[in-house]
């Protein structure tokens, strides 16, 4: 049986070759991504742990909780602490570590990388081990700067060029001293890095005479662990806290590790996905190689093989064919993995370098994935065939599949889809996060029920194709005949389709809704022309609201300054707002009460309100952080959003009680209304700052869209690999097709249809079978689409559902495009089939 097996692998390697392709694709998506992530993760663990190399215990402060109604405050790393950790027995130099915000301009006055990754910090006197110097010298003075090797090239900076660069205040025009090498994590990432002396330092980030952290080398033969007993002996527990360099790099490879394993989980998802879909191809081909074969299996039956040696001989082939495909995927992905890692350098992504990670772990999941699925999906029409008793399956070449098979089939599915649709109708009551697990399991049940019932529906939905496909005579009568002769072989090619399609259409969906909710949202909680911020999420300096409000063609500001305080017991943070301006920048709805800020009077939005029990006219409570405590009267409450949120009161109340007052953002209402003057002027009030952002209600929207269209940008890309593997599917069952139908074909050209009337025919069949799959998928893409909106419209009040009738419109020609090119060279192969010779092909 197992040469049998293997003769057969090589008697039918042109028809398995798609099956290959099909596997060798899913794999590969496992293995590139393996591979990639493996890489990167490997590279930036590496890079960290240098950066490691000059820390062997790490000193930071030892933050204080909130109790009762006192905040806690974290205490400062003074240099009496850094001189005290310098003397310890076993430190050979201790070095104080201050770092924050910092922006840096390029020569067109635009923000190098991403505003989260820009940084700056101090450089530990003349030549500081952290950051060896390429060329020039140490930063000295306001002046001087020194900046990362790879800022100067990206910007075309050199030593002695003079640069724009913002902390949290005015722009600053420093020299360039030095440009240094670095293993920093944010450099990597493409971020950027600006060194200045240390008092510099400290003054630009407000730490005057403190340090962030305070770094210990040891002395040659004492260890780590030894260090940090000693400054633990020396240093005050209640103030410090020590972590020894190793500990910091563990700790920082788990969390380079824990990162890269959500990118890792996505992608495996639809390499998971391509695999599903690859699953049906291989079903499909086997179960078409099973009937071409029935009458030798069942010669085999009558002259002694078992049922089980039939199976088995089934599946060595599908373990030969799966191994074949496992290995060739492997090299693929490994070839991947390779290129996606450079086309992130090509799109300027700075990874750091390091060898290509092929892991154990990757070949054996390579392996474990290819052989496993192909024999898992070969093992039913394997089984399928074993039971087919040798007298019936010799006297027919194509076993029919019973009614009674049929209708359990069909009861299956409608039970699997009924209850699919009765779970996401049930989620989508629910609330937020709540509702995604049973949203995803219905989902799931859906999708099989559907598989399950596609023969079924395949009839009545291809026969709505029959008014069309009449116009093309014979040709087009016959093609309607031949894609629902075999509805199960049918729904398993077009299946591989619609699964893709539903994802892509759902996405799409979602993008398009969100989109919408996100602009309607902006345009409807803010009646400010501008919103005013800094470009990596931290706070602005009260200077700026003065400069806005002095600027020409400003009718309204109002900054939006949070400070934490006790309320009932719990930490909540109070947004401090212009009160007399305020409500001329926003448009909130207002539940209860009115919308009233100033003196004592506050307003609350609805979840906060509803937490503590409040209502327009209560009264609560709140200790400052100063430790002064004032009673504050509920006047309204509002509906509040993913913009605006929390308890607002009047910043003449607010800031008294704050030590050093800043703003996460300032509304701005203008005369003129938005516009690129306006925008300029506001800008150039601020000096042309680098890190500010000034954003219309248009740029707030598009911002936040940017995730989602990169996200879908991405996801298409990826669900690429589950079409094309789709349009194998469609190949290989059309061509299997065709060479099961030689003999009928030869009558057909015997009796008058030209060459020409058989290459419509097979078009006109792979195009019935696409569209039928791509409507499928369309329509389910449709419901999950507005299942995952509704579950999203209870967190967001503004969601409302968009249907993109165009995306829609260019998905089916997709499906259409799908079949007329899968068509090809099966439609090819069938015109040139010779008539006297198919005709006695059995």
């Amino acid at each position: 049986m197992f040469r049998t097996a293997l003769r057969n692998v090589l008697a039918h390697k042109a028809r398995l070759l798609m099956t290959v392709l099909a596997v060798m694709l899913g794999v590969a998506f496992v293995s590139g991504t393996l591979v990639f992530t493996n890489t990167i993760s490997d590279a930036y663990q590496k890079s960290s742990a240098k950066g490691f190399d000059h820390v062997d215990v790490a000193v930071t402060a030892e933050g204080r909780e909130d109790t009762g109604d006192t905040i806690g405050r974290t205490p400062e790393l003074t240099q009496a602490l850094l001189d005290d950790a310098a003397k310890v027995p076993g430190a050979a130099s201790a070095t104080g570590v201050v770092s924050g915000f910092t922006a840096i301009a390029d020569k067109d006055g635009k923000l190098i990388g991403d505003g989260f990754q820009s940084q700056g910090g101090n450089y530990w006197g003349d030549k500081d081990p952290r950051y060896p110097l390429k060329s020039g010298a140490a930063p000295h003075g306001k002046d001087e700067v020194a900046i990362d090797s790879e800022t100067a090239r990206r910007a075309g900076y050199q030593v002695g060029d003079s640069l724009r660069l913002s902390v949290d205040g005015p722009v600053l025009t420093p020299k360039i001293t030095g440009i240094f090498t670095t293993d920093d994590g944010n450099v990597a990432a493409g971020g950027s890095l600006a060194l200045f002396d240390t008092a510099t330092a400290q003054q630009l980030f407000g730490k005057t005479g403190t340090y962030d952290e305070i770094d210990v080398t040891a002395k040659a033969g004492v260890t780590q662990t030894a260090l940090k007993a000693e400054l633990d002996k020396a240093l005050p527990k209640d103030v410090v806290e020590t972590t020894t360099g190793r500990q910091l790099a563990d700790d920082q490879a788990e969390l380079i590790a824990s990162s890269m394993s959500g990118l890792k989980q996505g992608l495996l998802v639809f390499a998971g996905i391509a695999l599903f879909v690859g699953t049906f191809i291989i079903a499909n081909t086997f179960t078409m190689l099973v009937a071409q074969r029935t009458k030798e299996l069942a010669m085999l039956r009558a002259v002694g093989a078992s049922r089980k040696q039939v199976t088995r001989s089934v599946l060595i082939e599908a373990f030969v064919v799966g191994a074949v495909a496992a290995v060739t995927g492997l090299i693929a992905g490994v070839g991947i993995g390779a290129g996606l890692r450079s086309l992130m350098g090509a799109l300027d992504a700075t990874v750091p370098a390091g060898p290509l990670v092929i892991s154990p772990g990757t070949i054996g999941a390579a392996l474990a994935v290819g052989i496993l699925v192909t024999m898992l999906a070969a093992w039913l029409p394997g089984r399928r065939a074993a039971k087919i008793p040798p007298v019936a399956a010799m006297s027919s070449v194509h076993a029919q599949a019973t009614v009674k098979s049929l209708v359990l089939r069909n009861t299956i599915g409608a039970l699997f889809s009924a209850a699919g649709v009765a779970v996401i109708l049930a989620a989508t009551t629910m609330n937020g996060s709540d509702g995604q697990a049973p949203m995803g399991m219905g989902a799931v049940l859906l999708i099989i029920g559907v598989f399950i019932l596609t023969p079924l529906l395949s009839r009545p939905l291809i026969a709505a194709a029959a008014p069309v496909l009449r116009i093309f005579g014979v040709s087009g009568k016959l093609a309607r005949q031949n894609s629902v002769r075999n509805p199960r072989r049918t729904a398993a090619t077009a299946s591989a389709l619609m699964i893709g399609l539903t994802l892509i259409t759902g996405m799409t969906v979602m993008a398009g809704s969100l989109q919408q909710s996100i602009d309607k949202m902006a345009s409807s909680a803010l009646r400010a022309d501008y919103v005013v911020s800094m470009a990596n999420g931290n706070t602005l300096s009260p200077d700026v609201d003065r400069k806005l409000k002095a600027t020409d063609g400003v009718t309204a500001t109002s900054p939006l300054r949070n400070a934490p305080s006790r309320i009932d017991g719990e930490t909540e943070y109070l947004t401090g707002v212009t009160g007399g301006t305020i409500g001329e920048l926003t448009e909130l709805k207002v539940d209860d009460g009115s919308f009233k800020v100033g003196g004592t009077d506050v307003v609350v939005d609805d979840d906060t309100a509803t937490s503590h029990g409040w209502k327009a006219g209560s009264t609560f409570t709140a200790s400052f952080e100063d430790g002064k405590k004032q009673q504050l009267t509920v006047a309204g409450v509002y509906e509040g959003n993913e913009m605006i949120r929390g308890i607002m009161l009047d910043n003449a109340t607010l800031t008294p009680h704050v030590a050093e007052p800043t703003d996460m953002q300032v509304m701005v209402k203008t005369s003129d209304g938005p516009s690129d003057a306006t925008k300029d002027r506001l800008e150039e009030a601020l000096g042309s700052n680098p890190a500010i952002n000034v954003q219309d209600k248009k740029d707030i929207s598009n911002e936040i869209a940017q995730m989602f269209t990169l996200m879908l940008n991405m996801l298409y890309g990826l669900l690429a690999m589950a079409v094309i593997v789709a349009v194998l599917g469609v190949i290989n069952t059309l061509a299997m097709s065709v060479f099961e139908r030689s003999q009928e074909i030869g009558m057909l050209r015997a009796i008058g249809l030209d060459r020409k009337g058989i290459k419509r025919m097979v078009r006109l069949e792979s195009l019935v079978i696409s569209l039928f799959g791509g409507v499928l998928g369309i329509g389910l893409g449709v419901f999950f689409g507005w299942a995952a909106g509704e579950l999203l419209a209870s967190t967001m009040a503004t969601y409302e559902l968009v249907l993109p009738w165009t995306r829609m419109a260019v998905f089916l020609l997709l499906a259409a495009t799908v079949g007329v090119l899968a068509a090809l060279w099966p439609a090819r192969r069938a015109a040139r089939l010779n008539m006297l010779s198919a005709i006695k092909s059995e």
